[in-house]
């Protein structure tokens, strides 16, 4: 294979019948030491991330990091406002009510939150990613019905189009295509 046609290819694209070949793939190509290869199915598969030896996300580091700058922001307004730039004695309250925080500081808790929860997943997932190669592969648009996909990039360390073609034959794959951008 030439450089030139390396560069264009994107990957090798499988379609298999069930889910249960599709999970077996995905522990095949983690066995034999892929890592830039993903697994498209038209609903979640129960044992996937095990299967792939996915890590765990760190989206909830994420999103409590977003909670404790959303929080600790609330108090630390609220603190100003109130002790600070406006004290205003109020029937003989403390200037630092905790209570009478409690609905903003929550409110504010939630929102960083879910904005880190959204945005988090954004950069995680490597989004927006405007176009995909394998959007040109007429069979893919299965995916979203009712066909198991796994798709291993030619960007990875170990590909070897022939070696990757086997690997896919041997796991029972019903179709393997060269996907180019």
């Amino acid at each position: 294979m030439s450089t030139t046609e390396k560069q264009n290819l994107y990957g090798i694209l499988a379609e298999f019948k069930n889910p249960k070949e599709l999970t077996d793939v995905a522990k095949a190509m983690s066995r034999s030491g892929f890592s830039k290869f993903d697994t498209f199915s038209p609903f979640p598969i129960h044992g996937m991330d095990k299967a792939m030896k996915l890590k765990k996300s760190k989206l909830g580091w994420i999103v409590l990091g977003h909670a404790i700058i959303g929080f600790a922001g609330a108090v630390a307004m609220m603190y100003y406002m109130a002790v600070i730039d406006y004290p205003i004695n109020i029937s003989g309250k403390p200037f630092f009510n905790a209570p009478a925080w409690v609905p903003i500081t929550f409110e504010l808790t939630v929102l960083l939150s879910s904005f880190g929860a959204v945005f988090g997943m954004f950069y995680l997932n490597g989004l927006p990613r405007l176009n995909n190669p394998l959007f040109n592969v007429e069979r893919f648009k299965k995916a979203t019905d009712d066909g198991f996909f796994a798709c291993i990039e030619a960007e990875d360390d170990k590909f070897e189009a022939d070696e990757v073609k086997k690997l896919f034959k041997k796991a029972g794959a019903t179709h393997i295509e060269e996907v180019y951008e």
